[in-house]
């Protein structure tokens, strides 16, 4: 029996069809199978904490509710702190894991603790010991998340091992009512009273007209403290400009053009205390410019954790070898004197050509590299060469003179 013709098009639309329907069976699905009796943990109790000292510690009085209809068997609290905090101490229901840092996230501590009781609807808890953090030298602006959840969050693969802790354990408590909060993921911001050193370093650039130099600066974050951008703020704004005289042939990345400098960020939105940027441009000499001098430095922004103002500004300095645009106009005029002059010699002898070749060579005194040096010793070779050409001509012209004397008389005997 033969097979009809297979039609793609209607068979995709069949697909289509099929997956638009079991969406919204899927979509349905709920409303029918829903679980009337699931609990729906909430976490909170803690504000922003603000003006902490680096060397101090603190309490994490967090809560944790049940907002649904069914109780949670067992429920796992995590706590994450960003590198300027650390935990004082962990309880053994505890594993604490230090995590490197990855997709635009610091490095930070994470605290999984498992609580093995109930949570009952419409009942706020809190640990009965609350877990205490610790402020380091390097604390300023950090942050804190706090996670509820049923089933044991894991470990996390960009970090080290997970450590189980040595303290007491300690278990949840009933909480006075009110306390309770409203989402399963809190993120607070945590300050810390301390200063940061901003800093930026310069550059010395050398090279010829036409060649393209490299320059590097940097910005440097030379501490105590380290610092992070809060999502969605800017962060350290670094303003470099070229020496005149120059042109950016390449753009390191996050810099761009502003008029005849450049503004660059970071790379991230956090930087270590002793961490640096740096900024790698390449720059063509265009021309020599008298004195040319760029720099780089920090923005106008105001920074009061950075007392020190001193190191915000750097110079980026050029020093042009060999000739200039300016300077090899100059040699290419004292060069073309003295080939006129060394012609004119050659044609009409005598002075009048140690003349020329004196004159056009005088020219050459403010050509090569525009320096007294080069002009003085070529004027010098120019006036030393008149005197000896003029002896020069004095002498061929007494020699002639003496030869056309003796032949006279040798033709003289031989009449005789």
């Amino acid at each position: 029996m033969p097979m009809p013709p297979h039609n793609r098009r209607a068979s995709r639309s069949a697909v289509a069809a099929l997956g638009a329907a079991g969406l919204i069976a899927l979509a349905a699905a709920p409303a029918a199978f829903a679980d009337e009796t699931a609990p729906e943990l909430v976490v909170g109790g803690i504000e922003p904490i603000d003006g902490v000292q680096p060397g101090s510690t603190f309490e994490l009085p967090v809560t944790v509710a049940n907002k649904g209809t069914g109780a949670a068997e067992k429920v796992w609290v995590t706590y994450a702190v960003t590198r300027g905090l650390d935990f004082a101490e962990v309880p053994s229901n505890c594993r604490a894991q230090r995590v490197r840092s990855y997709d635009e996230m610091p490095e930070r501590w994470t605290v999984a603790c498992g609580f093995d009781q109930a949570v009952e609807p419409g009942v706020v808890y809190t640990p009965e010991r609350p877990l205490r953090v610790k402020a380091l030298d390097r604390a300023f602006n950090d942050e804190l998340l706090l996670r509820v959840d049923e089933n044991d969050p894991g470990a996390d693969e960009n970090g080290y091992p997970p450590v189980a802790g040595t303290a007491p354990a300690v278990k949840l408590v009933e909480a006075p009512a009110g306390r309770e909060g409203s989402a399963r993921v809190v993120i607070l911001p945590v300050t810390s009273v301390n200063t940061a050193d901003y800093q930026v370093t310069g550059a010395a650039l050398r090279g010829r007209v036409g060649e393209t130099v490299p320059m590097k600066v940097e910005f440097i974050n030379a501490g105590p403290a380290w610092f992070m951008a809060k999502v969605g703020e800017p962060t350290a704004r670094v303003v470099i400009t070229p020496p005149a005289g120059t042109s950016v042939v390449k753009t390191p990345g996050f810099c761009k053009a502003k008029g005849d400098a450049y503004e660059c960020g970071m790379s991230q939105r956090a930087l270590n205390e002793g961490g640096r940027e740096t900024y790698n441009f390449q720059l063509k000499i265009d021309k020599r410019v008298a004195h040319a001098k760029g720099s780089v430095a920090l923005s106008t922004q105001a920074r009061p954790f950075d007392p020190d103002k001193s190191n915000d500004k750097a110079d980026i300095t050029l020093d042009v070898m060999g000739g200039g645009s300016t300077g090899s106009t100059g040699g290419s005029t004292g060069g073309s004197g003295s080939d006129s002059g060394g012609a004119a010699g050659g044609s009409s002898g005598g002075a009048a050509g140690g003349a020329a070749g004196g004159s056009s060579g005088g020219a050459s005194s403010t050509g090569g590299d525009g320096t007294a040096t080069n002009g003085g010793h070529l004027a010098e070779t120019g006036s030393s060469a008149l005197p000896i050409t003029g002896v020069a001509a004095a002498a061929a012209v007494v020699t002639g003179a003496g030869m056309r004397v003796i032949a006279r008389r040798r033709r003289a005997q031989s009449r005789n």
